[in-house]
Formats: structure tokens, sequence, C-alpha cells
């Protein structure tokens, strides 16, 4: 690398998280508590859903960052794919509303993501939850904060009694070899990353196709807070790579990774091979 990411990272952080909770005041006009949002909503190509508050909050987002930092390229789940960002050292990576449907049914558990990437790792990560009022912040090396407190994983280090969320087959599956208990879900992946961070809960379970944008901010919040998200090989994620999609991942406090990995494992070798 040319210089350290940290100072930039640390001088851009306030501008982003102010810009975050701005983005978050839009989105939130349009929710409505236990009940279907505001917001126009209609369906992108493959299903998944999409509303004015996403492209409203993907834009203002677009404008405010870009103007932080002109050098630094954009990847985001609503704007088209610009493959400039693989020659570029810096990238933002923007998930304009993490949690869509929840947002869409009225439950708060949605969050306004954005990471900025220096060399394809997170330096800087900001998930801001408007409906949960919660702001969680990260900088490299730098520590993470939840409204402006230190947070820290549970440090656990045995599965039994663990709190662990996840899509409803991995955690069946995973309950028929270990003693653990299911978490409620959290519908924003983001979310179920930085609670991690938090201690709410202690570990989580990814289902494969995340996306960067799911993932990047809230990796760094739970890396600072003595956490790890990897791949089910155990190996860190990579950032910004020309398909920026993942595999089945795990994520927990540092007690509790290797315990995870190995009963990830076993079950994986239960499972029937199909060859």
């Amino acid at each position: 690398m040319t210089s350290t990411p940290l100072p930039i990272a640390r001088e851009l952080l306030p501008a982003v998280e102010a810009a975050c909770r701005e983005a978050g005041g839009l989105a939130l006009d349009l929710f409505r508590p236990g009940a279907k949002t505001a917001a126009k909503t209609w369906s992108k190509a493959g299903g998944s859903p999409v509303t004015e508050a996403d492209i409203g909050v993907d834009t203002f987002l677009n404008m405010r960052l870009s103007a932080l930092l002109p050098e630094a390229a954009w990847l985001s789940e609503e704007t088209a794919d610009d493959t400039i960002r693989l020659s570029r050292r810096f990238v933002w990576v923007v998930d304009p509303i993490d949690g869509t449907r929840a947002f869409m049914s009225g439950s708060p558990d949605w969050a306004v993501c954005v990471a900025l990437l220096d060399e394809g790792r997170p330096v800087l990560g900001v998930v801001h939850a408007p409906a949960a009022a919660t702001t969680y912040t990260a900088t490299g090396g730098g520590g993470a904060l939840s409204n402006g407190r230190p947070i820290r994983t549970t440090g656990l280090a045995t599965l039994t009694g663990a709190r662990i969320a996840g899509p409803k087959p991995m955690l069946e599956a995973l309950a028929r070899h270990e003693s653990f208990i299911a978490a409620d879900k959290i519908p924003s992946l983001a979310l179920r990353l930085t609670r991690i961070a938090d201690g709410s809960i202690d570990a989580g379970l990814v289902s494969p196709d995340a996306r960067d944008w799911d993932l990047a901010a809230a990796d760094l919040i739970l890396a600072e807070a003595d956490g790890r998200v990897v791949t089910a090989e155990g190996a860190s994620l990579s950032y910004n790579r020309e398909v920026p999609v993942h595999g089945m991942l795990m994520a927990s406090g540092s007690g509790l990774a290797a315990p995870l990995a190995e009963a990830l494992r076993r079950l994986r070798e239960s499972q029937p091979q199909h060859g």
C-alpha cells in the first residue's frame, strides 16, 4: 500500500456516519412500524424486492460519499456495476437498505450499510439501524462502537448454550449434532453480524449468495469487536472481486470460531454426498 489507511478512515468516519444517519431519516419517512411501508415497491430481475426508499437512499449516498472521496469507486446493491472499481484502490460498498423485506413489513431490523475498502479490505464501516435507534461504527485498528460506546463479543468458547442466528434450515441441521440456542430471526445480515459484535448473540450462520454490500461494513465492525466472519474453510473474506458473491459463511467471537468451524465440518461430513 502507498499509505496507511487508518488516518483516512478516521478522518472520513464522522462525515460518513452523518450521511448514513441522514439517509436513514429519508427511509424512516416511508417506514411504518408493524405495518406495510408507505413506499412504492416492485421486484427486481430475479424476484428480490426493492422500494423507492432503497433507490432514494442509494442516490443520496452516492452523491454524498462521492463528494467525500472522489477517487473512490462505487459498488452498491441498487446501482449497475461498473468494473472500473476493480482497478481502484478505494471503493465505497453500499447497501442502502439491508433487510428490505423487513423494512417493507414494518420490522425494525433493517439498516443502512456503508464500507470503505482500501485495496480490497474494509477500513471503515457504518451500519445504521434507524428504526432500532442504533448505529454501529468501526475503523481499522480503531475499535468498534455502538451509539458511541465500545462493544465486544461475548467471549463464549463453547457451543453449548450459545445463541446462534441464521437461516432456519442451517440451524435445524446444526441442531441435530450440537446443543445451542436458536436466536430469533434477524432479517438484516449486517445486523446479524453486528449483534454478534455487541454481544446480543454469540454466533451467526450465513447461507451462500451473500454479496459484498451485505457484509463489508459489518465484517469490519465484528473484527474490531474481537470477532470474525469467515468462509466454511475458515478463510477471511475477500472483497471487490469481479463477482462480489460469497459462499456459506460463519461468524462469531474469537473464542467460538474453532468450535463452530469444527461443528460445521462434522455437519458437512455427515450429509449424504451426491455425484
